[in-house]
């Protein structure tokens, strides 16, 4: 008999591919029917030399939306949220898109297209709410939905509302999402807009706690301790300002994302604003970085492909 459901299931895929590929060939372009979840290989480019972060262990997700790759996460199925997302910056244009939250199907569904696929209304499929966050994990919680990568940093509509999938976001307290994290990303662009002559390359994640895990309110998606980004640009003009001399080719930083935590990885600065105190971001040398993703994850972490030298 199981034998029989999976040939059911083998020609359902082999129809699925067939049909695909005739629509792909009609419209002038072809993608092969296949995994987006479980390997890196489709979307390499947006690592810099094609190198993902190593040292860290989790479900690669080359994230597919409107038949395109536009950017790369490492999800954790445990904790139901990613580990990090690495992404190429383009220029930003337009106003930030509204939200339609999406989620990831072959997370689900190892067969299913590989297209993020905006959350339906109504009743949600049970294999989709256990293999991945779904938006009632988040409402009425104290958490905002924290993108890792920001559609900030994108210049297409397309690749803007991509961002917008859960499989990209994690709990992030809004005195950070909506304060000194949020003025992170704006500094990043401004600087990368302003002096980046190449691609730039910026990987963004999470560190968690150091013992044992926290929750959302129902303990289905874990909290991060902290949220870190770094990016790689190796081309830039060398006519930089003396605030931005360290932040080229590579430039990291580490935010806090509870206010009652230890101030060895980043202090805080008492004289912030109420709702913003507490929850500061601390620009550091990207080895720095690595030395603390080392020590929370007992292992050696490396962001760039030697940190990033050489040329693009």
């Amino acid at each position: 008999m199981a034998g029989f459901h999976q040939r059911r299931s083998h020609i359902k895929m082999s129809r699925c591919c067939a049909v695909a590929v005739l629509v792909l060939v009609l419209a002038g372009g072809w993608r092969p029917c296949g995994a987006d979840v479980g390997d890196f290989a489709p979307c390499l480019q947006f690592f810099y030399k094609s190198w993902p972060p190593k040292g860290l262990s989790g479900t690669p997700i080359c994230q597919h939306y409107e038949n395109q790759y536009r950017y790369a996460t490492l999800y954790s199925r445990p904790r139901r949220s990613p580990w990090f997302s690495g992404y190429l910056y383009a220029v930003p244009a337009g106003k930030r898109p509204t939200a339609s939250w999406k989620f990831e199907p072959q997370l689900a569904y190892p067969g299913a297209d590989g297209n993020m696929i905006p959350f339906p209304p109504g009743p949600l499929d049970q294999n989709v709410v256990e293999s991945q966050a779904v938006e009632p994990d988040y409402i009425n919680s104290t958490f905002s939905r924290g993108h890792l990568n920001p559609s900030l940093h994108h210049h297409s509509r397309e690749d803007r509302y991509a961002t917008f999938t859960l499989t990209n976001v994690v709990p992030q307290k809004a005195g950070s999402n909506d304060g000194p994290w949020e003025l992170l990303e704006q500094n990043v662009n401004n600087a990368l807009e302003a002096y980046c002559l190449g691609e730039a390359y910026i990987v963004t994640g999470i560190i968690p706690y150091q013992s044992d895990d926290r929750w959302l309110k129902n303990h289905r998606v874990a909290l991060p301790e902290y949220m870190w980004s770094a990016y790689c640009c190796s081309r830039f003009n060398s006519s930089l300002p003396e605030e931005l001399k360290d932040a080229f080719p590579t430039f990291a930083a580490v935010g806090r994302n509870d206010r009652n935590s230890t101030e060895e990885i980043v202090p805080v600065d008492q004289t912030a604003k109420k709702q913003f105190r507490g929850y500061d971001v601390r620009r550091m040398p990207l080895e720095t970085l690595e030395l603390y993703l080392k020590e929370r994850f007992n292992t050696v972490v490396n962001v760039f492909y030697e940190q990033c030298s050489g040329s693009n």
